[in-house]
């Protein structure tokens, strides 16, 4: 009966949920709003779903934080551009998508979201290393053991689900809240 299947996929969810420790997100929420105070730059990236999430949040970031014309973040999905993705990947090889992109946009006192189930991607991985060689702050939202990512990673969101698409919706769940709490402590105009 699938009616079963659902509602074990949604008691997982919820156990994840109820257990989850939020404070790392509280330090994320904070760190966004400073860069968007400050004008700075908010990159995101991902693979495959996290890809589609990224860009999806990305969205959220740029408009529905403000609703209001110029008003919301300064923010780029790194999995955005298939033309750029599909250079890079060709030229230098897909591990580099998303670090060559940060190498040539990112700033000193930006910030970078990577969104990986596994924590194991190497173009995550590197792109990590590279924000970390910029000034970049670095957070990774992790399921699985977190991988690699867990300890490259300066803040590490982390919920120990073997699930990917469990772990990929808490990547939506994250940024829903951010994106919620950002409008709520909206800069307000001068």
């Amino acid at each position: 009966m699938p009616t079963e299947s659902f509602s074990a996929y949604s008691a997982r969810l919820q156990n994840v949920l109820a257990a989850a420790d939020w404070s790392h997100v509280a330090l994320l929420a904070d760190d966004m709003l400073k860069c968007w105070q400050a004008k700075s730059q908010v990159f995101l990236c991902g693979n495959g779903g996290s890809a589609g999430n990224a860009i999806h949040l990305a969205n959220d970031f740029l408009y529905g934080i403000a609703k209001s014309h110029g008003g919301g973040m300064r923010v780029l999905a790194l999995s955005a551009n298939s033309a750029v993705m599909t250079c890079l990947g060709n030229d230098l090889g897909y591990e580099h998508i998303f670090s060559e992109q940060l190498a040539v946009q990112g700033q000193p006192g930006d910030l970078l979201i990577a969104l990986s189930g596994s924590g194991n991607s190497p173009n995550i991985v590197r792109v990590i290393g590279q924000a970390k060689t910029m000034g970049v702050k670095s957070y990774a939202v992790l399921g699985y053991s977190g991988g690699k990512c867990k300890d490259l990673a300066d803040i590490a969101i982390h919920f120990p689900v073997n699930d990917m698409q469990i772990a990929e919706d808490l990547q939506l769940i994250v940024g829903h809240m951010l994106m919620q709490w950002l409008y709520s402590n909206r800069p307000q105009p001068h």
